[in-house]
């Protein structure tokens, strides 16, 4: 009863440590970068989006769509690296197990 008890207390840490892990990724962003740095985006932990820079070099009224590729390339090389940020942080209680609905 008394291993139980003690399996228990782990447990509890570590779900404690999981929700600490899962609320810092809120405050750790992370960039992604298009056309050489012409769009840069940032995104949190939590796949927010924060900011997004675009260069004016990057603005060409008769190329509106180039853009708008440039956009979309950022914010997904962002997205991707977010992803990588929170399986890297909560790697550590998983083990690497993708558990569906914990990030």
């Amino acid at each position: 009863m008394n291993n139980m008890n003690q399996m228990m207390k782990q447990v509890k840490k570590m779900q404690e440590q999981m929700l600490k892990a899962q609320e810092q990724l809120e405050t750790k962003s992370v960039e992604g970068t298009a056309g050489g740095g012409v769009v840069t985006v940032a995104v949190n932990g939590h796949k927010k989006l924060l900011n997004i820079i675009i260069k004016p070099e990057a603005v060409d009224p008769d190329d509106v769509e180039m853009l708008q590729d440039l956009v979309m390339t950022a914010v997904n090389d962002a997205l991707t690296k977010a992803d990588e940020l929170a399986n890297q942080d909560m790697g550590k209680f998983t083990g690497g197990m993708k558990i569906p609905g914990l990030f």
